[in-house]
């Protein structure tokens, strides 16, 4: 019994340790006092993908972006987002986890081959920045099809961008469905349907 109670108690000792050291990261004396974040309120405006791509160099156009390349399944702009770099991280609900300057374009190439036809947009999100790297947490919301039904998509997403030759490259995309039901039905949506598209 006392085995397992002082286990617990370093468990919880190590979460508020580490929740302790989180806040000190983003108070003015740590880490994240050079960190900025638009706005303490996360944007509700999403980001479709619609808007003007003029200049690459600012965060919101760099996400801009990537949803203009997903959402016309463009994969040469899907290409020029991310980083050629073997640094570049995705965990996502389709692909799992793939590492490599690559991995982006083959698992995009599957989703845009799929019948399952998926949209969505950012919403609901924060941006911060530190030095030559900013991040974005936030909600994608959008629809897939399963056969001739549409159905509704929700994600939890985080993407990482690092500042390349005087613009923002991806390097890291983070996807969760929280609904294991409705990951079930979406992996299986867009799998089957592209492994019935002839390559």
């Amino acid at each position: 019994m006392s085995a397992v109670l002082s286990r617990r108690s370093l468990t919880t000792a190590a979460m508020f340790g580490l929740a302790a050291y989180a806040a000190w990261l983003w108070t003015p004396m740590g880490f994240g006092g050079a960190a900025q974040a638009q706005g303490v309120k996360p944007i509700q405006e999403p980001i479709t993908g619609n808007e003007e791509l003029g200049d690459l160099s600012q965060p919101q156009q760099a996400l801009a972006q990537f949803y203009r390349a997903f959402n016309t399944r463009d994969l040469k702009m899907m290409d020029d987002n991310f980083a050629r770099s073997d640094e570049v991280a995705i965990d996502n609900p389709l692909g799992g986890i793939r590492r490599g300057a690559d991995e982006p374009h083959k698992m995009y190439e599957g989703v845009f081959k799929s019948p399952a036809d998926v949209h969505v947009e950012f919403w609901d999100y924060t941006i911060h920045q530190v030095g030559n790297a900013f991040w974005a947490v936030g909600r994608e919301r959008g629809t897939y099809r399963d056969g001739d039904a549409v159905k509704d998509l929700n994600i939890r997403t985080t993407r990482i961008f690092e500042l390349i030759d005087g613009r923002w490259r991806q390097m890291h995309h983070h996807g969760s469905i929280e609904d294991a039901k409705l990951l079930g039905d979406y992996q299986g949506a867009v799998r089957s349907a592209s492994a019935r598209v002839p390559k």
